[in-house]
């Protein structure tokens, strides 16, 4: 039986923002198992973090900026964004390395909850387990950007490409494979990197450096939404342009 206890929970969080520890905590579950990042000594925030220290830790840049009408994709990463992308990986690293449930879920602390969201959540699983739906990824909240897919059970559809990473579930396989993708070696905003392991990315640069792998479904309706940027802020934008002139940066493998 697949319980609440069987998923092991992380908010993505920075010191810095206790607002928005404190907001969020008035809105999780009582039952759910919760590790905040903030906790620990791990710098993400972007504006601590420079190049040298990135690649001090052993951390590579993707090639990102290119030339398209994508305004996101003609301009440098921002210091936030790659913050972020360094604390999911830190929760999937800490998931994999501490315990052993067969669920993690990762929620950025602007993340809103639907009414009865563990029931629904834990509901969900139990289905897709006895009608033996495979899925690696499992997207609780999201921003499609192209039309999703039936999926063979009620409740879900096949994500088309998405963005957004403020909610969602992996596997313990799922977790194997965002940790092997060395996604270190080539660092992206992880709202590019997941829907890249899940389909054919539509830069062609991204789609050959993290090949889909991933067996990805998403609750329909959604069970989280995300609080508006003008009243939360935005820890990713709100951040200096990197500058990797004169650096090494990672394309495809």
């Amino acid at each position: 039986m697949i319980e609440i206890d069987s998923i092991a929970t992380y908010i993505v969080n920075l010191p810095r923002r206790s607002d928005r520890r404190a907001w969020i905590q008035t809105q999780l579950p009582a039952s759910l198992r919760v590790t905040y990042t903030s906790d620990w000594d791990t710098v993400f925030d972007g504006n601590e973090l420079t190049v040298t220290d990135l690649y001090g830790r052993g951390f590579k840049l993707f090639d990102w900026q290119t030339d398209s009408d994508n305004p996101w994709w003609n301009r440098p990463l921002k210091y936030g964004e790659i913050g972020c992308t360094l604390a999911h990986l830190a929760c999937w690293a800490h998931a994999a390395e501490h315990g052993d449930a067969p669920y993690t879920l990762v929620l950025e602390d602007d993340a809103v909850f639907e009414t009865d969201f563990t029931d629904t959540l834990t509901t969900g699983l139990r289905r897709l387990h006895r009608q033996a739906v495979p899925f690696d990824l499992l997207y609780l909240g999201r921003y499609p950007l192209e039309p999703d897919r039936p999926a063979p059970t009620p409740g879900f559809v096949r994500p088309g490409y998405s963005h957004c990473s403020y909610a969602y579930l992996l596997t313990r396989q799922g977790l194997i494979t965002v940790l092997a993708s060395g996604l270190t070696r080539a660092l992206v905003p992880v709202d590019e990197f997941l829907p890249a392991l899940y389909l054919p990315h539509p830069r062609p640069d991204l789609r050959a450096r993290f090949p889909s792998q991933l067996r990805a479904l998403a609750f329909d309706p959604p069970l989280a939404t995300q609080r508006p940027k003008t009243e939360a802020g935005s820890d990713t934008e709100d951040s200096a342009f990197i500058n990797t002139s004169g650096i090494e940066t990672s394309t495809v493998r």
